[in-house]
């Protein structure tokens, strides 16, 4: 398996492979892969004739500097895992110089809005920090097709609507959430949680199954404060959010509509670590 470190080897390894028309997909991570990425890669490689997986840790993404020194960076053992897959699968591994110089810091972009609801209004800037490196990864691997994990649903919607506004030549994909047996959503985070927290994480997405059963026949505003009661009767989980929000604009909702589709959203803390999640509604 190909290992790149700098933009110019895997733009060279590349290039010739564009000329011939075969077609590039892109799954950009932060490391720590799990099966939840390996979904996405294999979604990848079975829809494009080389799929570029890259692992950078994005410095300009974390509003908390703690939770960037504390993110797992495990290159030997992701690629370990990469390597478990059959197909053309290359790696591309930078250090923070190659995609930022001696300047990291994020552009500032206007995702329409976007970029203010739920996770914007806990995490400043964390959405310039996200368009930033996905812009430079895209436009460094020029991929024809790139994979998301619905997990960060709402930062799909912004990186599908920074290729619509930036005109980028690509086509965005969201795949489904991979959860482990107990439903908990799958995240590098994870291996993190203690072990009382990792037992009682799955109430997260228990809660959110509860919600959309209730959402059938009961307001946005009395299962958003059901759930609100839920947590607040928890022991160990601490409720940082949960929000209801129209799929498209990703704002809350106030009066539901018949004609629109629906998601709720969540984040949670379980003692130190933020766990994040969602559910389709209808």
């Amino acid at each position: 398996m190909n290992i790149f470190t700098e933009k110019k080897q895997i733009q060279n390894y590349l290039k010739p492979l564009k000329n011939k028309r075969f077609s590039i997909g892109f799954v950009p991570t932060m490391g720590a892969l799990h099966q939840g990425h390996l979904s996405l890669v294999k979604e990848a490689l079975q829809h494009n004739d080389y799929v570029v997986v890259s692992i950078f840790v994005n410095p300009t993404q974390f509003d908390n500097a703690t939770d960037l020194k504390n993110y797992p960076r495990t290159l030997e053992r992701d690629t370990e895992l990469l390597e478990t897959l059959s197909g053309n699968l290359v790696i591309y591994a930078p250090e923070v110089s190659d995609l930022y110089g001696d300047n990291a810091k994020s552009e500032q972009f206007n995702f329409d809005g976007l970029e203010f609801e739920m996770e914007g209004r806990f995490r400043q800037g964390h959405f310039d920090g996200v368009g930033t490196i996905v812009k430079r990864l895209f436009e460094i691997v020029l991929p024809d097709h790139a994979y998301f994990g619905q997990k960060d649903f709402q930062q799909l919607a912004i990186i599908k609507k920074l290729v619509e506004k930036h005109k980028l030549p690509l086509t965005v994909h969201g795949c489904p959430i991979h959860r482990e047996e107990n439903g908990l959503a799958l995240s590098s985070r994870n291996e993190r949680l203690k072990s009382d927290y990792k037992e009682a994480a799955p109430f997260i997405y228990k809660t959110l199954k509860d919600a959309k059963k209730q959402f059938g026949t009961k307001s946005a505003k009395t299962v958003t404060e059901w759930v609100e009661k839920e947590f607040r009767n928890h022991d160990l989980l601490k409720l940082e959010y949960f929000i209801i929000a129209d799929e498209d604009t990703l704002k809350t909702v106030n009066r539901k509509s018949e004609t629109k589709t629906y998601r709720a959203f969540i984040a949670v803390y379980a003692d130190d670590i933020r766990l994040i999640d969602n559910i389709a509604l209808n």
